[in-house]
C-alpha cells in the first residue's frame, strides 16, 4: 500500500514526497495539474482536487496512509473535513495532518480556527493521527527578501513577544518520520500532537539584526503596524488573505509563537540532529539570491 501526499507540489509537500521516496516508501502525489512538477523516480502522480469528491475518493481507495495538507483558502475547512471523511470511508487509519501552532488560541484568525476545527474532528471521531502544529516557517521570509535586501527594512510585523520560527525542511523531516512510523506499524498508532518549533525565539528587532550582520549593512525593523502590513499585502494578494495575515500578525504580537518547554528538544531527539537556525537560513537565502 502507498502513502498519499496532498499539497505535493508545495513547499512542505514536495519535501515530504522527496523524503518518503528516498526512504523507499510507495508514494502517490496528489496534484491538481499533471506534469507541473518533476517527482523522484517511482512516485506516482495522481490528478485530482480536494474539492472534487470523485477524484479524491479514487485517490484514497488504494492507499494505506494519508498526509493531509491544505493550502490557506476560503474553503480550507471544507476540503479537510471532506478528505478526512472520505479517508474514513476508505478505511484509512493512518493520518498525518499539518495544522498550525496555537490553533486553539488564535481564535479570531480564520485559517487557525479552521485548522482547530479539523483537529476537533480528528479527536471527536478518534481518527489515529499525528497532528503537526508548526510555528511560522522561515521560508515565508522569501516573500519579503527583496524588500529586506533592496530597502534595508524587515517588514513582517512579528513584534517583540517571540516567534520560534522553524525551517520547512525540519517540518518535512518530522512529517516523513511520522508517516513512515505510522505506515509501517502493524496496527494503527495512538494519536499524538507535536508542536514544531525552531531552536530560538526571534523578534522583529533580532531578525533585523541577523539580516544586518549577514548583509554587512543596516536593516531596520519596520514596526508593529498591522494595518499598514495588510494594506501592503493586499496590493498583491486577495483581500481576505491579507486580512487573515493581519489578524495572525496581531496574534503573534500578543501571544508570541512558541512551543511548550522541551518542544525543540523533543524534535531534535526525533531527528537525531540539531534544528536549523534562522541565521543559517538567512545566509542560504542571500547566497541563492
Amino acid at each position: 500500500m502507498s502513502i498519499l501526499v496532498t499539497g505535493a507540489t508545495g513547499t512542505i509537500g514536495s519535501l515530504v514526497v522527496q523524503g518518503l521516496a528516498a526512504a523507499g516508501a510507495q508514494v502517490n502525489a496528489f496534484v491538481r495539474t499533471p506534469g507541473k512538477q518533476s517527482f523522484p523516480a517511482g512516485v506516482k502522480e495522481v490528478v485530482g482536487d480536494l474539492t472534487d469528491v470523485p477524484s479524491l475518493r479514487a485517490a484514497l481507495s488504494s492507499v494505506r496512509t494519508l498526509f493531509l495538507l491544505n493550502a490557506v483558502t476560503p474553503d480550507e475547512v471544507t476540503q479537510a473535513l471532506v478528505a478526512l471523511n472520505l479517508a474514513r470511508e476508505a478505511g484509512i487509519e493512518r493520518v498525518v495532518y499539518l495544522s498550525v501552532i496555537h490553533a486553539d488560541k488564535f481564535t479570531n484568525v480564520p485559517h487557525f480556527t479552521g485548522k482547530h476545527t479539523v483537529e476537533r474532528m480528528i479527536e471527536s471521531l478518534d481518527i489515529p493521527a499525528t497532528i503537526l502544529r508548526p510555528a511560522y516557517f522561515m521560508q515565508n521570509e522569501r516573500m519579503v527578501q527583496q524588500v529586506i535586501q533592496g530597502y534595508g527594512v524587515y517588514p513582517m510585523p512579528i513584534g517583540s513577544t517571540g516567534v520560534a520560527m522553524i525551517d520547512a525542511r525540519d517540518i518535512a523531516d518530522i512529517a516523513v518520520a511520522e508517516l513512515l512510523r505510522r505506515d509501517r506499524a502493524l496496527a494503527p498508532s495512538p494519536s499524538v500532537t507535536l508542536e514544531l518549533v525552531g531552536p530560538e525565539l526571534l523578534t522583529g528587532e533580532s531578525v533585523a539584526k541577523i539580516w544586518s550582520a549577514a548583509l554587512g549593512r543596516e536593516v531596520t525593523y519596520g514596526g508593529d503596524d498591522v494595518a499598514a502590513f495588510e494594506g501592503q499585502m493586499a496590493s498583491s494578494a486577495p483581500s481576505w488573505l491579507a486580512y487573515d495575515m493581519r489578524l495572525m500578525m496581531a496574534g503573534i504580537q500578543k501571544f508570541g509563537m512558541h512551543g511548550a518547554d522541551g518542544a525543540a528538544d523533543r524534535l531534535q531527539a526525533m531527528l537525531g540532529r540539531p534544528l536549523r537556525k534562522y541565521t543559517d537560513f538567512v545566509k542560504e537565502a542571500i547566497a541563492a539570491s
